[in-house]
């Protein structure tokens, strides 16, 4: 299942980013004054050409990276996500999305983890703002090893991403031989009094509460949704039919997050009820990453209390 050792998703990212530049000449990184935060200074140190620093000025960045796509190179564009998606929306939806701009927009810092940062960079409306943009996908990648996979594969895709990744180091949970498919989520266990789906950091936590339930002679599955755009619309549909009970969590809004996104399908395709577990909203406030989790109840504790 998982391992104890910790990586914080930033760090997965920083490092596949220079593995990436190595391999394709076309990769160019932007970041907005916080290359040691989010990690581009590892490609940066390889390659110093191809890392720009537009400094506290990210809406420029945005711009500036779209331009870049116009003359076929592939602009990875890192920042806090409170910047590149809030702060930067206008220009993501003009200069990005709306004619197709090939840019993969790489948000860290991303939810309450952020920790004593406070609320002012917690940004829990992320996923929210950039699912709702036509021609954008969506990516929350949940350990080291998927991170890696996907920062790698987003560069065959030929249209504007968003990957969300996380400050707080998190639990390993895949190994280098696991498979991913973009839009196609992953079941662990086969248990059918409940599925919990997860994203993120999350995984981590309803992972957890699967083996205390385990112990408690309740069996449940979790769901790995990495991809949030496009959502794997069958393997909600499979879940919603085979088990008796669905909750989604996320360090996220309730609203427009993950369980949105599930609710969705479910209205449309297989109608059941589910049970959003997040933040609800509210804004964040500043402490130890670990408990605000606990204080917003996003825990695996919470997610055992709610099946129970």
């Amino acid at each position: 299942m998982y391992l104890d050792k910790k990586i914080a998703t930033r760090q997965s990212y920083g490092e596949a980013l220079a593995e990436l530049g190595a391999e394709n000449e076309d990769i160019v990184v932007l970041d907005a004054d916080l290359a040691g935060a989010t990690k581009t200074d590892i490609f940066k140190k390889s390659f110093p050409e191809r890392h720009f620093d537009i400094g506290i000025a990210e809406q420029d960045m945005m711009g500036t990276a779209a331009g870049m796509a116009t003359c076929g190179k592939i602009p990875y564009v890192s920042t806090f996500a409170v910047f590149a998606a809030g702060r930067a929306y206008d220009q993501i939806r003009s200069s990005i999305c709306y004619p197709k701009n090939n840019v993969k927009i790489c948000a860290t810092h991303s939810g309450i983890t952020v920790g004593e940062d406070g609320a002012t960079h917690q940004m829990l409306e992320d996923i929210s703002l950039m699912r709702t943009l036509p021609n954008m996908n969506v990516f929350c990648p949940s350990d080291d090893i998927q991170t890696k996979w996907l920062i790698k594969e987003i560069s065959k895709i030929d249209k504007p991403c968003y990957v969300r990744t996380a400050r707080l180091a998190t639990p390993i949970i895949y190994d280098e031989n696991t498979k991913f498919e973009i839009g196609k989520g992953i079941q662990h266990g086969e248990g059918t009094d409940a599925t919990v789906f997860a994203t993120g950091i999350a995984v981590a936590e309803g992972l957890k509460a699967q083996e205390i339930l385990e112990k408690q002679g309740i069996h449940i599955r979790v769901v790995d949704i990495h991809t949030i755009k496009p959502i794997d619309k069958e393997i909600i549909i499979k879940c919603a039919k085979e088990t008796k009970r669905l909750i989604s969590i996320e360090d996220h809004s309730i609203i427009g997050g993950l369980g949105s996104a599930i609710s969705e399908v479910l209205t449309d395709e297989y109608p059941v009820k589910l049970l959003r577990m997040g933040i609800n909203d509210t804004f964040g406030k500043s402490g130890k990453a670990e408990e605000l989790m606990k204080y917003y109840g996003i825990t695996a504790e919470d997610i055992v209390g709610k099946i129970r």
